[in-house]
């Protein structure tokens, strides 16, 4: 038992603690890589989303300017009728 991986603290030995701490480490990394990998995908939603509520709110204003043309139309044809009435 000269090589310093078979010495034991109170039961445990060198290399468990290595292998442990190399393993925590390797654990860690791979869920911060997949941390920031999630938060992108969320930015890039979220931004993505923001563009669609922008296209759908031009796209209702569109809708009302047209509803209010033929509204105003629907009421120079019933006028028209009245008159010629």
């Amino acid at each position: 038992m000269t090589s310093i991986e078979h010495r034991q603290l109170k039961g445990i030995t060198i290399k468990n603690i290595i292998v442990t701490i190399f393993s925590t480490a390797s654990i860690v990394a791979s869920v911060m890589a997949t941390y920031f990998e999630l938060k992108g995908d969320v930015h890039e939603i979220r931004s993505n989303q923001e563009s669609q509520n922008r296209i759908n709110d031009i796209r209702l204003k569109v809708l009302e300017n047209e509803v209010t043309v033929l509204q105003h139309n629907v009421e120079q044809l019933n006028r028209s009728i009245r008159q010629e009435k």
